[in-house]
């Protein structure tokens, strides 16, 4: 184990009992700091939380903590469809598949949720780099159709400085193959793709996000206007999720963490 002189090292060891209880008691207190702002992270992330704070505490004491205080995540399963693919425009092959994306801007993902106000709902659609992570655009509407998708697309093309040749992948709702947002991507060079019928695991890293922004933010709270909804939810993106959320697939970095290595590199 290195040596970190502001750090606080929790592992088994003989100990009284009080000792122990107290041990037990800090961490409780550690986990539910960190879950004051990722309140459903779990143990793994948990760990990799923990010693950026300075906590070191071994894999089998943080379970043994976590099943002593009853403090494992209990998630929620909802589900409502957003996608509406009995229309007539065109579909376009898959082109990830078994593609490996190995830079930027190479694949971007693209997926639509519902968020609950207090008269109705409102729709967020969302953009992600699939190499990163990062969610590159974003938009939130009262209305579910090609305008709230263009709009998400359209913040992502100019925050990546325009890139040509970007694999476009979404599913095949109406939104994303109208005429006005294909035409946005054919004008402006990207390779259009799309999920396969009745696969939901095609698009399964956008899915992902969006079950990671219902959990930790949507679920959490209760929306009144679309207002809140854009505020709250724009912090969680930008501030929480991009620059401060570890991802296991990314070697436990935050997306901008890991933009920024790769960029040194």
């Amino acid at each position: 184990m290195m040596e970190l002189s502001s750090s606080t090292y929790y592992k088994e060891k003989s100990s009284s009992s009080s000792e122990k209880e107290e041990m037990d008691a800090n961490i409780r207190g550690q986990i539910e700091s960190v879950r004051v702002e990722f309140p459903r992270a779990g143990y793994r992330t948990l760990l990799e939380y923990l010693k950026r704070r300075g906590i070191i505490v071994t894999e089998y004491r943080l379970r043994k903590v976590l099943k002593k205080f009853s403090l494992h995540i209990k998630l929620k399963r909802r589900f409502v469809r957003t996608t509406d693919s009995n229309h007539g425009h065109k579909v376009y092959p898959n082109l990830l598949g078994d593609h490996q994306v190995t830079k930027l801007n190479e694949a971007w993902v693209a997926d639509i949720t519902y968020i609950r106000i207090a008269n109705g709902f409102v729709y967020l659609a969302v953009i992600l780099d699939l190499h990163s992570r990062v969610v590159v655009g974003w938009q939130i509407s009262q209305r579910i159709d090609g305008e709230l998708a263009l709009d998400a697309l359209k913040m992502a093309y100019e925050r990546r400085d325009r890139p040509i040749g970007v694999i476009h992948h979404s599913d095949r709702g109406v939104q994303y193959l109208c005429d006005k947002y294909i035409s946005f991507l054919t004008d402006n060079g990207f390779k259009i793709s799309c999920s396969r019928k009745g696969n939901p695991y095609d698009n399964a890293f956008a899915e992902s996000f969006m079950k990671t922004i219902k959990t930790e933010e949507v679920y959490l709270f209760n929306y009144e206007t679309i207002l809140d909804v854009a505020q709250r939810i724009g912090r969680f993106i930008e501030e929480v999720y991009n620059e401060k959320r570890v991802h296991s697939s990314l070697n436990y970095l935050t997306p901008k963490e890991f933009e920024r290595l790769i960029k040194v590199e």
